[in-house]
């Protein structure tokens, strides 16, 4: 429902309004708050706004859900609070009317090899449910269509008599329907031998070369020491008996040093200890070694599917529960619909419900069998929306995380209606945006700022759209933004053939790319762009693909670390003071005896949940005191940490600190718009748009090559688009061809060249629809993006 039809009363004014009905907060001071208030309406739809860095998500995600979800959790008893994270009351001195919070934000779906789109909703279990009951021939309950249940299970022992003898044996129930060959992960493992041990040496000589299996760690002195290998002899002089202990024994208790142990062949041991992890969470030597080593091929005996060859054999109408989940959702649904089974019609009801929610936010174009880890962060946000578009739940405050992350225009106008369903129903929806078309449904606007960083964290304007409009903050200057077509478009110095691209939903596309220019590549979510650049362009020494996903390194850390920033950094420190440089690493020789540097002491609490808390010795510093007492233009090494990319810019260009090289690096983070982060803030607390623009800063000396960009506009403040388009000319300028993912309409008629995919999404998708200048894109408007830039630019 839009505003223009709405028939329920606009929200009262907060001061008029009774204090039931308000989300109160006053004196919030959590990150750069400066001792904020402010209230807002309940059973409302309120959009914050504001340049990166102002305090949008320290209000909404780390004052307001924060105080909601440590409420809750304080109901619950202790037990149960001791496998909770331990939540810290958010520093704020009013905070009421709170409602229970649901976070729906970007953090990506769990990337556990067992989990699908399927199962990370409903619609993968009622599913099971309904071939348990319709499937032909019926093989029992929805647990036999599972692929996470395992196949047989022991269900107890039986006693029988022959004579005066007694014979006990175990009965196995078939319960589940996982692959027994590859354990429901549809992909068997194969090992490259060679990459676990060196067969010239013996385990003693260091044989084993699995990361944490050297001779004198732990899992070496197993090996050498469990009695079934002669930790003397070579590898390669083996018996056969003694290589298969090596690499195949079963579980057997041995004891080392005195110690009861259980040893393993190595190969069940690295399934276990490591395979079973995602790839992503690894350690970059141990991710570099599995790459190494083992190759991963679809499983002979389910074909990928994951299920056992019972689960597979049951049908609805001519088709499995495999085949039905690797349907397109929005043929699943036509599949469902098409079915009449009144003794399961409410299931089916159910079912199409959920299916529907998929297409209707538009996710249709995906698959129950699509792993939960390939989402991208928009996707995730919006397959977690499934599951509260049915709920009962009223007077509930939902929180959104820039939900048109991902989305093209066509698409934005489908999101704003599930934000107003959600409204309608009674709850409070509070949405952390950018995009003007989601300002312009709000009820309620909050824009904080005027900056970012500790020039934020205020609110600059708190009221209706209007009022924002004529509020002369950043944000109501830029609200009617409008970008403008160039005039002229630069000449392709080359050209990067594609030929017969067919990963995932293409159709055998052939496209010439222009090189040495800026192209923008568009279409609806799922037409198949990524499939395109991503599958279809090898990355490379002249390509490099800078996308959002998460920064490979520890909590430990930080942009000075991750640009080569701190290096410049500490070798002027240590000049200035006559000292070694490590003493200014927080990982070396400066670092905190007693945190080790990481700045707090982590208390693990066995069964109850770890706890955090500043290190006392340095306060938090990271640094040793001794260390402390070294300066640089008055500033020791933990205040410089604590400075924004543009205060260290002005330190570091000038004075007694001045540091051409450490300059430069902080110059380029400025260039692409991550001037008010923290240089020693943690990686982990980056946003995939600041991740993606922090890889970017880190390539922007490169000379030559192709960049590929993935929507670097996510996350970005209306007045930030143009200095993104300013950065993207330059990169163009220097030499280099730029290649961008993106759907904001500004970027699209900056480009000098368009290639929009689609139709549609999904098998709809996967298509060539427009190659050309943008220019001539809107003078056609034959394609759904043609349409929406015509009506952006106003012709």
């Amino acid at each position: 429902m839009s505003n223009a039809t709405r028939t329920d009363p606009q929200p009262p004014a907060p001061h008029l309004a009774d204090s039931h009905d308000l989300i109160r907060v006053h004196g919030a001071r959590v990150n750069n708050l400066k001792d904020l208030s402010v209230e807002l309406p309940k059973r409302r739809l309120t959009v914050f706004t504001g340049v990166s860095g102002s305090g949008k998500s320290s209000l909404v995600f780390g004052t307001i859900a924060a105080e909601s979800q440590r409420l809750i959790n304080e109901t619950y008893s202790a037990f149960v609070q001791g496998f909770m994270p331990t939540l810290a009351r958010p520093e704020v001195d009013v905070l009421d009317g709170l409602t229970t919070a649901i976070i729906v934000d970007q953090q990506r779906l769990g990337a556990d090899p067992r989990s699908t789109v399927g199962t990370a909703t409903d619609a993968n279990a009622m599913l099971r449910i309904l071939f348990s009951r319709l499937g032909r021939p019926h093989i029992g309950s929805p647990n036999a269509f599972s692929f996470n249940v395992p196949t047989v299970r022991a269900s107890g022992a039986i006693t029988t008599e022959r004579g005066t003898s007694k014979t006990e044996r175990k009965t196995f129930t078939r319960t589940g329907g996982m692959c027994p060959r590859c354990e429901g992960r549809g992909a068997v493992s194969g090992f490259d031998l060679t990459a676990l041990y060196d067969d010239s040496k013996s385990l003693n000589e260091g044989a084993l070369t699995i990361p944490g299996y050297s001779a004198d760690g732990w899992y070496g002195r197993i090996f050498g020491g469990s009695g079934f290998l002669d930790p003397d002899k070579p590898i390669r002089r083996y018996t056969k008996t003694e290589l298969h202990d090596l690499l195949y024994k079963e579980p057997t208790k041995i004891k080392v040093d005195n110690v009861n142990l259980t040893y393993e062949g190595l190969i069940p041991k690295i399934q276990k200890s490591i395979l079973s992890k995602d790839r992503e969470a690894m350690q970059p030597h141990i991710r570099a070694f599995v790459d190494r080593a083992v190759t991963f091929t679809t499983c002979p005996d389910c074909g990928g599917t994951r299920l056992s060859e019972a689960a597979r054999s049951s049908r609805i109408a001519g088709t499995n529960i495999a085949d039905a989940c690797a349907m397109q959702i929005s043929d699943l649904a036509h599949w469902v619909r098409d079915l009449d089974e009144p003794s399961v019609a409410p299931l089916l009801t159910a079912l199409h419900h959920t299916l529907d929610s998929f297409v209707e936010i538009g996710l249709g174009y995906l698959s129950l069998d699509r792993p939960s880890g390939t989402l991208s962060g928009g996707e995730a946000q919006r397959v977690k929306m499934i599951r509260h578009l049915g709920s009962s739940l009223t007077d509930t405050t939902y929180v959104f995380d820039e939900p048109t992350v991902g989305l093209h225009p066509h698409d934005i106008q489908r999101m704003n209606n599930l934000l107003l369903r959600l409204r309608d129903k009674g709850n409070t929806v509070l949405v952390v945006e950018h995009k003007p078309e989601t300002i312009a449904i709000a009820d309620h606007v909050v824009d904080l700022g005027p900056g970012a960083g500790t020039a934020g964290g205020t609110v600059c304007y708190e009221g209706t759209l209007a009022g924002l409009r004529t509020s002369g903050t950043l944000t109501g200057r830029h609200l009617d933004d409008r970008a403008t077509l160039k005039p002229t478009v630069r000449t392709p110095t080359g050209q990067l053939p594609i030929r017969g691209a067919t990963t995932h939903n293409l159709h055998d596309v052939n496209v010439d790319i222009p090189l040495g220019v800026l192209v923008v590549v568009t279409g609806v979510a799922g037409s198949g762009k990524s499939s395109l650049i991503h599958g279809s362009i090898p990355a490379g020494a002249d390509v490099v693909s800078i996308d959002q996903t998460a920064i490979r390194g520890s909590r430990r850390s930080n942009p000075a670390t991750y640009t080569g920033l701190l290096d410049p950094i500490r070798k002027a420190f240590a000049k200035a003071n006559g000292v070694k440089p490590a003493l200014f690493s927080a990982n070396s020789e400066g670092a905190c005896p007693a945190c080790n540097g990481a700045g707090v002491i982590y208390t693990d609490l066995a069964m109850m949940a770890g706890v955090a808390s500043t290190c006392e010795e340095c306060d938090g510093k990271r640094f040793e005191a001794s260390v402390l007492n070294h300066h640089l233009g008055g500033r020791d090494i933990s205040e410089v940490l604590a400075m924004s990319v543009t205060d260290a810019q002005e330190f570091f260009g000038t004075g007694e600190a001045r540091t051409p090289a450490a300059h430069a690096i902080l110059n380029r983070l400025a260039d692409v718009g991550l001037g008010y982060l923290t240089i020693g803030q943690p990686l982990t607390t980056l946003s995939g748009g600041e991740r993606q623009r922090l890889k970017l800063a880190t390539h922007m000396a490169d000379r030559g090559g192709t960049y590929i960009l993935d929507e670097p506009t996510t996350g970005l403040h209306l007045a930030d688009v143009e200095q993104l388009l300013g950065l993207l000319d330059r990169l163009v300028d220097s030499g280099k061809s730029v290649i961008v993912i993106e759907h904001h309409q500004a970027v699209m008629a900056h480009a000098d060249w368009i290639i929009d995919l689609g139709p549609g999404a999904g098998h709809d998708g996967g298509r060539i629809v427009f190659e050309g200048t943008p220019t001539d894109l809107v003078a056609a408007r034959s394609t759904l993006t043609g349409e929406h830039l015509a009506t952006y630019i106003g012709t």
